[in-house]
């Protein structure tokens, strides 16, 4: 068994080529949040038929956008995956839905999981819990995932927040009790906001594909 990686961020033409040839991830997130540091909107210009390469899922991450600023931006990208990073109601969430993406809720989490997760039920494919932080951008730090021995795992995770190169055999030995799905990479594997050091990613994605269960 392995879990699989999404690499978040991504906004770089050439960091993005590197990214598929010499890691080939699972997903790919591409940011469309204008106040993020790793803002993809100019990407269309490089990438106008939404060609990024291989077997990749790509995911269109968006912040209490309009449902006419999604669609916009999958006309282009034409993404699998919606990542919804703000304050989208359940509704909101399931008319994504409708229109043919598989859809992922994020939640900031800090001393507890969030208490309407059962209102997203039905309206979403999977939940991503991220560090809580002043904004809706990542913090690049890591909650406290003790309190995920509350989780009842009906909704399969993207685990995110903060996670580092030195953290991957945590989230290994994490998975064995947790429905995760997709450990979320970004700002810890960078040397700039989204430019990305693939030698570290690409060993980070090594071990969580061999490493064996007990």
């Amino acid at each position: 068994m392995s879990l699989k990686i999404k690499v978040c961020g991504m906004r770089d033409p050439h960091n993005i080529r590197q990214l598929q040839e010499i890691v080939k991830p699972d997903f790919i997130g591409f940011i469309f949040y204008p106040l993020s540091k790793r803002y993809a909107g100019e990407l269309k210009a490089d990438f106008p038929d939404g060609a990024v390469f291989g077997e990749t899922d790509k995911v269109g991450v968006f912040v209490n956008a309009s449902m006419d600023e999604i669609i916009e931006v999958t006309q282009w990208l034409n993404p699998g995956f919606i990542q919804l990073h703000g304050d989208e109601s359940p509704e909101f969430c399931k008319q994504v839905k409708e229109r043919g993406f598989r859809v992922i809720k994020a939640f900031q989490v800090s001393d507890r999981l969030p208490s309407d997760l059962n209102a997203y039920m039905g309206s979403v494919d999977f939940f991503l819990f991220d560090t809580k932080s002043e904004g809706y951008g990542g913090s690049g730090k890591k909650f406290d995932w003790a309190i995920l021995e509350e989780y009842d795992n009906r909704v399969p995770l993207f685990l995110s927040g903060g996670i580092g190169p030195d953290e991957v055999r945590d989230v290994i030995k994490l998975s064995k009790n947790l429905n995760i799905a997709v450990v979320d990479i970004n700002s810890r594997f960078e040397s700039a906001p989204g430019l990305k050091n693939i030698d570290q990613i690409k060993q980070f994605k090594n071990i969580l594909s061999n490493e064996l269960y007990d």
